[in-house]
């Protein structure tokens, strides 16, 4: 375990919920056979949408990848030293973001009924999809933590080529691949240091 930092004891979480969740979690590069089940998919993405977004926009869309001819269509358009570990992974999950998601704020922003017309225009509606989908991808891995597994996420891929392969539709845009399951053999790289908090904290 790692040790406790100055500020431990004013969270609220326990000092093993930290440690799973951030201080012992490491990003996996190999991982066992052990199948991760759509009952800890669910209960991730479960947990997951609860944490906030912009207006509840919630843009990330899944794609499970389970099946070794879903794995194949994937393979060719990520970056050649990602391949082996996705191949082996007990499964891949494409997170995109729904560059449509304002179709569904009258349901899901109810109390503003004219929000969705304020993302009428594209290229503010795209960014707006973007950025909430990337920060439901942050909540998503800690959800993976919490279910006791480990993440390995990749950005170094070709997203128009993913987009053309699983995203036909136009309107879901890639942004993260990651591998999921339990640690493999040596599935770690060396921890990297980390910015202390008065490198980055600045009080006016």
């Amino acid at each position: 375990m790692a040790a406790p930092t100055a500020t431990a004891d004013v969270l609220h979480l326990s000092d093993d919920a930290q440690d799973l969740l951030f201080r012992e979690a490491r990003t996996a590069n190999t991982f066992s056979d052990e199948p991760v089940t759509d009952e800890q998919v669910r209960a991730i993405y479960d947990l997951a949408k609860w944490a906030p977004t912009s207006m509840n926009q919630q843009p990330l869309r899944l794609t499970l990848l389970r099946s070794d001819e879903a794995r194949q269509r994937l393979l060719p358009h990520l970056m050649e030293g990602n391949r082996p570990k996705t191949e082996s992974a007990p499964l891949t999950v494409i997170l995109a973001a729904d560059t449509e998601f304002h179709e569904h704020l009258p349901r899901l922003f109810p109390h503003a009924p004219g929000a969705k017309d304020l993302f009428e225009a594209d290229e503010f509606r795209h960014q707006n999809a973007h950025l909430n989908a990337t920060l439901q991808i942050a909540y998503f891995i800690l959800g993976v933590r919490a279910a006791g597994l480990a993440a390995g996420p990749m950005t170094g891929f070709d997203n128009a080529g993913v987009d053309a392969e699983f995203f036909r539709d136009g309107t879901t845009k890639s942004l993260v691949v990651i591998n999921i399951g339990k640690p493999g053999e040596n599935p770690w790289l060396e921890r990297l240091p980390r910015l202390n908090y008065d490198e980055v904290v600045t009080e006016l």
